[in-house]
């Protein structure tokens, strides 16, 4: 399989070729204004989880001499000014290159940009946060130039990356389950071995809150955190607060931070409570804060910063058991893990069964999360994310 993929690319590149050179031709005659040390290709700024942990990253290693491109449309501003805080210039190329009625401006830029890059004097980095755009410019990039890719779970991406391994100088993934994932996909696919030996581990981290956790010891406050994607199942939370409401389990509380109106109608549950969107993290840390628990129904997950983020903040954690959860949360010790991913109906009933437990042992619930707060100081630093990140550009620039 590996094999065909590489050839059916290189064909598809034959075709591309003219496109390219005419990129390359434009690059030439209106060159950037300057150079820079790291190109960073994404493909967003709107609220999420992989957007956070890529402001961090430009946080921790970016500078005046950076730049970051976006290649795809957002669907709000949630990090734009974290971006550029970070001192990178921002370059949103989104209109260009992600129109499907103008798709050879998408191969007319990989010639622009990769002639950018290619041109400069010195040896730039190239940084792929999951993004389609920068793979598929990986190709026309001079071998002698790294290129660091990073998988945040194994998904499309998983699949689309496979050709365009070749030009990759190091992966980094967010998770221990997903590089098992992707090295037995590379097993499948008859990937050679020594692509796997550039698979390096980079666990997420956060910023660890200030602020002191205020747990009422009124009602039980049930969080999520996230957006209204369809592998969140986010609906699944509304139907067991639901279900608790109409058994009459009483000091219950749901509610839902981030855009879910995709999925949910508020109006159907006025039971719960709707945040919305914030973006200020002094509004989002008190929202955690009076949490007792965060609850994912995920499908899918690699490690998401919100378990970090609500476990700093001193909640049990109820969740499925995917990505790299199990690692971090133990059944019955610091959260609860359900017994099935698939099965809807399993959930909702182990759901509904943890929470009023949780509801009726308040002592236990309280050391649940004095102990996730100690967790997360020891594990989950952004100081060691930093130098991490900061580490792999010296050694792949070496």
């Amino acid at each position: 399989m590996y094999r065909w993929l590489i050839i059916k690319r290189i064909v598809e590149d034959l075709f591309i070729l003219p496109f390219i050179l005419l990129g390359r031709l434009a690059a030439a005659i209106r060159p950037l204004k300057k150079e820079y040390r790291i190109f960073f290709f994404f493909p967003f700024y709107h609220t999420g989880g992989a957007e956070k942990v890529h402001v961090q990253i430009a946080e921790a290693t970016g500078d005046n001499d950076c730049i970051v491109f976006f290649t795809k449309g957002s669907r709000d501003d949630r990090f734009l000014d974290d971006f550029e805080k970070t001192g990178c210039e921002i370059k949103d190329i989104s209109s260009i290159v992600d129109n499907k009625w103008l798709y050879f401006l998408n191969l007319f830029y990989r010639g622009i940009i990769s002639g950018y890059i290619n041109s400069q004097s010195r040896q730039a980095i190239v940084f792929n946060g999951q993004c389609n755009f920068g793979y598929k410019i990986s190709r026309w990039i001079t071998r002698d130039i790294p290129q660091i890719e990073l998988i945040h779970s194994f998904n499309t991406f998983s699949f689309i990356r496979i050709p365009f391994l070749p030009f990759i100088t190091r992966t980094v993934m967010v998770s221990k389950k997903r590089i098992e994932d992707h090295k037995e996909q590379y097993k499948r696919y008859r990937i050679p071995a020594s692509f796997a030996e550039r698979i390096q581990h980079i666990p997420n981290a956060i910023t660890l809150p200030r602020l002191i956790p205020s747990k009422g010891d009124n009602d039980l406050v049930v969080l999520y955190v996230g957006r209204g994607g369809e592998e969140k199942r986010v609906e699944i939370i509304a139907e067991i607060a639901a279900e608790l409401k109409s058994e009459n389990e009483r000091f219950i509380q749901f509610e839902l931070l981030g855009d879910v109106s995709a999925v949910i109608d508020k109006e159907v549950y006025p039971f719960i409570r709707f945040y919305g969107n914030i973006n200020d993290e002094n509004l989002i840390g008190p929202v955690y804060a009076k949490a007792h628990v965060l609850i994912l129904t995920s499908v899918t997950e690699g490690f998401p910063m919100v378990i970090m983020e609500a476990m700093a903040y001193g909640c049990a954690i109820i969740s499925t058991a995917v990505g790299d959860i199990p690692y971090h949360v133990k059944n019955g010790e610091n959260g609860f893990l359900f017994s099935k991913t698939d099965d809807k109906f399993s959930i909702i009933d182990e759901a509904k069964a943890r929470l009023i437990w949780l509801r009726d042992h308040r002592q236990e619930l309280k050391k649940i999360g004095e102990s996730n707060i100690n967790y997360a100081k020891h594990n989950f630093g952004i100081e060691r994310f930093n130098k991490d990140y900061n580490d792999l550009l010296s050694k792949v620039t070496r």
